[in-house]
């Protein structure tokens, strides 16, 4: 069994990354199952803070997830033209302390892909990911490119997937993803 932790960057209610991300948990194909780790309850990063108090428990529990899974998958908003704030905090928080890196992220599969009212899908966010995640030692997928553009007109108002085109990119991509781990 291939487990993957997917992780959205949007923490809205209706957001349609998470609703990517679901349907890529419905997709997945049989011996891969991926697990849905939030983001919400981590704080806003203050090395004051960790200083003082260590990693709050939902920064451990994250982490957990992560380095537990044979490969992470990032679902990427794009705000103003790159990654939003609260994902890329998490992610500098899975990074603490320092010595944790290898184990969290060292060469782990990594894949992004993401969702978009616009016309260009989230490709400015995700070229955005490149650099953080290659100084945190990832093995990235670069197989295939995955951007939902005009997303809210491939899923219905309770955020299931109804788009039959994207359904089957989003297929294909999650089990090219799982053969990535695998090797």
């Amino acid at each position: 069994m291939v487990t993957i932790a997917g992780v959205s960057g949007s923490l809205r209610k209706g957001s349609l990354n998470t609703a990517l991300l679901r349907a890529a948990k419905e997709l997945a194909p049989k011996g891969v199952e991926i697990n849905i780790v939030s983001i919400a309850s981590i704080p806003l990063y203050n090395g004051d803070d960790e200083a003082a108090n260590g990693l709050p428990g939902s920064v451990v529990a994250f982490k957990e997830a992560l380095a537990s899974a044979d490969g992470v998958l990032l679902v990427t908003p794009e705000y103003n033209n790159g990654v939003p704030g609260v994902f890329k905090n998490a992610i500098d928080w899975a990074s603490r302390p320092a010595g944790d890196i290898a184990k969290v992220f060292g060469d782990k599969p990594f894949a992004v892909i993401g969702a978009s009212p616009g016309g260009f899908g989230t490709i400015l966010s995700q070229n955005h990911w490149l650099p953080v995640l290659r100084t945190l030692g990832v093995r990235f997928f670069a197989g295939d490119r995955l951007m939902a553009s005009r997303a809210h007109q491939a899923f219905d108002e309770s955020g299931a997937l109804t788009d039959d085109a994207l359904r089957g990119r989003l297929s294909a991509y999650v089990e090219a993803f799982a053969n990535f781990i695998r090797r």
